[in-house]
């Protein structure tokens, strides 16, 4: 269940400068993502766009000292593969901002990512985690993600060795999975997201 202290809504492209906030130090000063450079408000406004014309795109606000509402995180998730076979799967991505991190924002985040693409009709949660050598914990790069999925549900389901340069340094990449329905044969299409409810989102904790 969402904390009381946490609101999660529909993100909107009016989020994208609050959003980009809080993923462009993860570009500069982790090895968490792969990318080197901030994306610009216009390349990040047109991934928001391009993900809620089917999957979730979700923010966590927290009341400020005001009562005025900040955006504290967000969660989404994208096609897993372009085929049509893998429509039954996504993979996920979940950003903090690092001041609010370990207060229960992330395990709300993801809850709420959760119920909706289950009721969706998706099947297959895949997360991509960015991994430090020996799984030695180092400053720009921890198992935290790991550990956060693993609490979470997920199982490891597979390892790519020094597959990404960051930092003159060699990252590894786990895939960690978290089965969320049931593989029939004959398993419906999954819904797009903006056929979901207002009501079904509510039932996912979710507001618009």
């Amino acid at each position: 269940m969402t904390s009381p202290a946490v609101t999660i809504r529909v993100a909107t492209p009016a989020d994208v400068e609050a959003l980009l906030a809080i993923y462009a130090p993860y570009v500069e000063n982790t090895a968490i993502t792969f990318e080197y450079e901030p994306p610009t408000l216009e390349e990040f406004r047109s991934r928001l766009r391009r993900t809620l014309e089917r999957l979730p795109y979700l923010v966590a606000e927290i009341p400020q000292a005001d009562g005025a509402p900040a955006i504290a995180g967000y969660v989404y998730a994208s096609p897993f593969k372009n085929r049509p076979a893998y429509d039954w799967a996504v993979e996920t991505s979940i950003y903090v901002d690092a001041a609010r991190r370990r207060g229960g924002v992330g395990r709300a985040l993801h809850n709420a990512l959760e119920a909706c693409l289950a009721a969706q009709g998706i099947l297959n949660m895949e997360a991509c985690i960015a991994m430090p050598p020996n799984d030695q914990d180092e400053e720009r790069l921890t198992c935290d993600s790991a550990r956060f999925h693993a609490r979470l549900g997920y199982r490891l389901a597979g390892r790519f060795m020094q597959c990404g340069l960051k930092y003159g340094r060699w990252y590894d990449m786990i895939w960690m999975e978290k089965i969320i329905g049931t593989h029939a044969p004959d398993a419906a299409q999954p819904r797009p997201f903006p056929e979901l409810t207002a009501e079904e989102l509510a039932a996912c904790g979710v507001r618009m």
